[in-house]
């Protein structure tokens, strides 16, 4: 069976994505979940960035596994192109985009993921435990199986 790509997305591909795209994959994993290839993109990330410090800790702190060598990437049309899902952080993020596969956390949970960047370790503990509680419903609204 050929792996489908979900894409998470958010701005700058250092906080909010990549912290969604390690809570599905620990999710997945959890329910013994295989076929699903899960990554992170940012509108205007900068190539290369790394992971912000702050979405580091606070995935270790909850012992969600995040890759080492992570690295941010622009989303492009070819990664939009090859998705099954795109989920963006926003409604407005969403509707930057035009394609069929492109949603919002709003639209699967109900709940837009705010960006954390540059406030305190607390704010990114929320944001996790946002993600972490909006997983369920990203599952079955991207109908995972």
């Amino acid at each position: 069976m050929k792996h489908k790509k979900i894409v998470f997305v958010c701005t700058g591909n250092t906080c909010r994505s990549p912290m969604a795209e390690a809570a599905l994959k620990a999710a997945l994993k959890q329910r013994k979940i295989r076929w699903y290839t899960v990554l992170s993109a940012g509108l205007r990330a900068a190539d290369g960035a790394p992971m912000s410090a702050n979405s580091r800790i606070v995935l270790q702190e909850a012992g969600i596994p995040a890759a080492e060598d992570f690295k941010a990437r622009r989303l492009t049309q070819k990664l939009v192109g090859e998705a099954y899902a795109v989920v963006c952080m926003t409604r407005e993020q969403a509707a930057q985009l035009h394609a069929p596969n492109v949603t919002s956390m709003y639209a699967l949970t109900g709940r837009e993921i705010p960006d954390p960047f540059g406030q305190d370790v607390g704010v990114y503990r929320a944001t996790l435990r946002t993600l972490l509680e909006c997983m369920p419903a990203v599952i079955r609204g991207l109908q995972i199986q």
